[in-house]
C-alpha cells in the first residue's frame, strides 16, 4: 500500500511498483514505458490509493485525500525514476514538495545517501518538455530543521518557454510581461503575468497587494472555480486558452525585503496548500521584476514558507534551489 506524507501541506502517497501491481493496476515494468501507458492505469491507481473511502470525506474536504501519488523507486540504486501522477490520472514534469516526499521516502528505504547528492528523473508525457526531468537532491539543515535541497536549474521565461498561444504583452517595472485574457476577465486586477519553466509550465500573476489574491476556498467555489479550471487545465478539460497542455497558476504579492506571499491552482489538482516548484516560479518572477535580489528568497503559502535561493551571474538567472521537508501522516 501507499505510505502519505506532508510537505508544507502538500499531502502525496508514495507506492513502489511492485505494491501498485499487487493491487491489480497494470502499470507497465519501466517509468519510460509507463509514462507513455499512462491511460492504460494511473486513474486506477489514483482510484484504489487518493480516492476517499465510501462515506469518509471530511466536509469542505477536496475530491481526494492527497494531491496526488508518487510511483517509484524503479530502481534499486541511484538514479532513481518516479512518476508524479496527479488526482485526474495526468502525469507533471517535476513537483518540489513531490520530490521532497519522495526524497524523504527514500531516506526511511536506506537509499538515499548522507551527505552525497541523488538523482531523481521524473518520467512523464507531457510534449512540451523533455523527459525525464532530472533534480539533484541533497540532505541538508536549515535553522536546524533537516530536509533536502533541490537543484531545480535554470528557469526559462516568457511565453515561448510554456508554448502560450495568443497572449499580450504588457510592461510591469520596465519588463515585458503577459496580459492572459481569461485571468483578467475573472479579475481585472490579475493583469500582469510572468510565464516561467521550472521543469513544468507556470504563470505568475503579479498583484499589488495581498488582499488581490485568492483565497483558497474561494478557487473551490463557483464562478471562480470552473474559470481557473479552464485556464490552468489541459484540453479537453481546459480551454485550452493560453495552453493547450495546461499551465500551473500562481498569484503573489510583495511582502517585504526577500519575502513573497504566493496562492497556487494547479493544472490537474486545482487549489493547493503549497506546491514547491511554484514557490520556485514565484520567485523567479519576482527577482525578475526587481521585486527580490538574488540569493536567499522566502515564499508564503497557506500550506508554509519555502525558503528558496536564486544565483545569478551576469544578470542572468542561472538556478533556483528549493529546500523542504516531509512527515509522514497516518490516513
Amino acid at each position: 500500500m501507499a505510505a502519505f506524507y506532508d510537505a508544507r501541506g502538500n499531502i502525496y502517497g508514495v507506492v513502489s511498483p511492485a505494491a501498485l501491481r499487487r493491487l491489480g493496476v497494470a502499470l507497465p515494468g519501466t517509468a519510460a514505458q509507463a509514462a507513455r501507458d499512462r491511460r492504460l492505469w494511473a486513474e486506477q491507481a489514483i482510484a484504489a490509493l487518493c480516492d476517499w473511502a465510501p462515506g469518509s470525506r471530511p466536509a469542505g474536504a477536496k475530491a481526494h485525500r492527497s494531491d496526488g501519488l508518487l510511483v517509484g523507486p524503479f530502481q534499486e540504486a541511484a538514479p532513481f525514476d518516479l512518476l508524479i501522477v496527479n488526482t485526474d490520472g495526468t502525469l507533471a514534469e517535476r513537483s518540489g514538495n513531490g520530490l521532497t516526499i519522495f526524497s524523504q521516502a527514500l531516506t526511511e528505504q536506506g537509499l538515499l545517501p548522507d551527505p552525497g547528492q541523488t538523482v531523481l528523473q521524473v518520467h512523464h508525457d507531457q510534449g512540451a518538455g523533455l523527459s525525464p526531468v532530472a533534480t539533484v537532491v541533497e540532505p541538508a539543515q536549515v535553522a536546524g530543521v533537516q530536509g533536502f535541497w533541490l537543484d531545480l536549474g535554470q528557469p526559462a521565461f516568457g511565453p515561448e518557454a510554456v508554448a502560450a498561444l495568443g497572449v499580450e504583452a504588457v510592461t510591469f517595472n520596465g519588463r515585458q510581461l503577459s496580459q492572459v485574457s481569461p485571468l483578467q476577465a475573472l479579475n481585472p486586477q490579475w493583469e500582469y503575468s510572468q510565464f516561467v519553466r521550472v521543469g513544468n509550465p507556470h504563470c505568475v500573476t503579479l498583484v499589488d497587494e495581498a488582499g488581490a489574491l485568492p483565497d483558497n476556498r474561494q478557487m473551490l467555489e463557483s464562478p471562480l472555480a470552473e474559470g481557473l479550471t479552464a485556464t490552468a487545465f489541459a484540453l479537453p478539460v481546459g480551454s485550452g486558452e493560453p495552453c493547450p497542455a495546461g499551465v500551473n497558476l500562481q498569484w503573489a504579492a510583495r511582502e517585504s525585503g526577500q519575502r513573497i506571499v504566493a496562492r497556487v491552482f494547479e493544472r490537474g489538482e486545482g487549489p493547493t496548500a503549497s506546491s514547491g516548484t511554484s514557490a520556485s516560479a514565484v520567485a523567479c518572477a519576482a527577482w525578475r521584476v526587481g521585486w527580490v535580489k538574488a540569493g536567499e528568497v522566502q515564499v508564503v503559502m497557506p500550506g508554509g514558507t519555502a525558503p528558496l535561493r536564486l544565483e545569478e551571474r551576469d544578470g542572468v538567472l542561472r538556478r533556483v534551489s528549493l529546500f523542504g521537508t516531509a512527515q509522514r501522516m497516518s490516513l
